[in-house]
């Protein structure tokens, strides 16, 4: 069955015919559905009794993640095999079987061929040993028919890296915008910013502008990157991820590329740190699972110190030291309750200087 065509009716009629094989001649049935994942949740639920009865033995293939758009029952019940791209050394080798072919191939015709012709069509097309095969037929025939030959079997085709690359056309980039390749290179794209690889990078926002990525997407994702991975290490890469992205707003595309890759080099090059980033995560945690602290009495605002001190809080307790009026414009004074460690520092970029300040007033009498 294919997803796009069939329907309830359809499936149970399978269903029905597969029991009937089964009752009659113990014949077990292979339910093979193509495009699975147009099957809407209601259409894919009518299998499930069916695959628990042993009924039929079932088998879908899907161009998308099956965790996300094949009902969680179902997926359950089944063992999920990731098919990866066709490498290019074996497209290659298709290639060639196709051309000696004579039944189901284009070995009725006399066809010479560059190998740097058949690399060049194994290598575009992205894995997919269909689109190669198609650009290959292309290829040949187009040249059959701006000859001199019938078509059956007297004519004599060169296939050249110009012809190749004629066939192809322009190229289709493999790249669902809500897919898994969407997912996958951005991931690559930020983890290689985090890596400090600036040229794996610089390919990854490539692939992506060219497959048709909303840029205010990757954008958003430089700014995040630029405080979760670099953070005070330069606080400078947050400046120049905003400033990418207003330039990117006045100029538009395809010059907008040009400030996206500035600003990608620059946090890609950049020294990282996640200490800020770590930090807010903690204070979090703390802040959903344990107690929540109250605001030490020194801190509050006026109103609040004179009920303080009517309900017989002490001078001492209420009072606040004004940083400006200490010398370096730090005074030793509590402002967390139990005085616990959120922010540390690490010694990459200008962040040595953070800790080395940190490290100066602990040894002033730093309080928690």
């Amino acid at each position: 069955l294919n997803g796009v065509e069939s329907n309830v009716a359809e499936i149970r009629k399978r269903i029905e015919m597969a029991e009937h094989m089964q009752r009659m001649r113990n014949e077990r049935t292979i339910l093979f559905i193509d495009e699975i994942h147009r099957f809407s949740k209601s259409q894919q639920d009518v299998l499930l009794p069916h695959l628990e009865r042993g009924t039929v033995r079932f088998i879908g293939a899907t161009t998308h993640n099956p965790y996300f758009y094949v009902n969680a029952p179902l997926v359950s019940r089944s063992q999920i095999f990731e098919l990866e791209p066709i490498e290019a050394s074996c497209i290659t080798e298709l290639l060639k079987r196709a051309i000696l072919d004579k039944e189901r191939g284009l070995g009725a015709y006399s066809i010479s061929y560059d190998l740097e012709a058949l690399e060049l069509l194994s290598v575009q097309s992205d894995g997919d040993a269909r689109k190669a095969l198609s650009a290959l037929e292309l290829a040949i025939k187009s040249q059959l028919h701006q000859g001199d030959g019938d078509g059956n079997g007297d004519a004599s085709v060169y296939l050249s890296v110009d012809l190749a690359r004629e066939s192809l056309q322009q190229r289709h980039f493999t790249y669902d915008a809500t897919g898994d390749d969407h997912y996958d290179t951005i991931s690559a794209f930020i983890k290689s910013i985090r890596g400090s690889d600036p040229d794996a990078a610089i390919y990854w926002l490539a692939k992506m502008l060219e497959a048709g990525e909303d840029p205010r997407y990757i954008i958003r994702r430089l700014i995040i990157s630029a405080s979760e991975d670099i953070g005070l290490a330069d606080s400078n890469a947050l400046r120049v991820a905003i400033d990418a992205q207003q330039a990117f707003e006045t100029i538009g595309m395809p010059e907008g590329r040009i400030p996206l890759a500035h600003a990608k080099v620059y946090l890609a090059t950049a020294p990282k740190s996640n200490a800020s980033y770590l930090a807010i995560n903690k204070a979090i945690h703390d802040v959903r699972n344990g107690e929540t602290l109250a605001v030490p009495k020194h801190l509050r605002t006026n109103t609040r110190k004179r009920i303080s001190q009517e309900n017989g809080a002490s001078d001492a307790e209420l009072s606040y030291k004004y940083a400006h009026d200490y010398e370096g414009g730090y005074v030793p004074q509590s402002h967390l309750p139990g005085g616990k460690t959120y922010y540390e520092p690490t010694t990459h970029g200008l962040e040595k200087r953070i800790k080395e300040r940190l490290e100066y007033w602990k040894s002033k009498g730093f309080e928690k």
